[in-house]
């Protein structure tokens, strides 16, 4: 039997029941755990390991960036332009294997994916008095 297996139908299974608020968190917790390895990676001079685990979060934000409602407004735009931002900032902690410049960036995702908890924890307790 495959150890990973329950773990995988666990995760699975939560993001198909997740609600969409709960889906962006789970993005924010990817992308920072990500760009963690790539900040650990990179300080300790394994710099293809770190490239690796950037990608992986760049690629998280871009699937951020897509998802956007461009027509929901202002928050929108300021989402977008942190994203974009922060994909910036990214290439250049690659490209000067700043490990520093990943960690402005984590603490900046690590903000918003506070603010998405709260906002995905509110739209869970409307939904409950709701369906009561």
């Amino acid at each position: 039997m495959n150890p990973y297996a329950s773990t995988q139908s666990y995760r699975d299974s939560a993001v198909l029941t997740a609600s969409p608020e709960q889906l962006v968190v789970m993005l924010y917790d990817g992308a920072v755990r990500f760009l963690r390895q790539a900040e650990v990676a990179m300080n300790e001079g394994a710099y293809l390991h770190s490239y690796e685990k950037l990608g992986r979060g760049e690629a998280i934000i871009d699937e951020l960036l897509a998802t956007l409602n461009m027509d929901s407004g202002e928050i929108a735009e300021r989402l977008q332009a942190i994203y974009v931002f922060s994909k910036k900032t990214l290439i250049e902690a690659r490209l000067q294997r700043n490990a520093e410049k990943i960690t402005h960036v984590i603490a900046l995702l690590g903000s918003l994916r506070e603010a998405w908890a709260k906002l995905a924890e509110q739209a869970n307790a409307q939904r409950a008095t709701t369906t009561a």
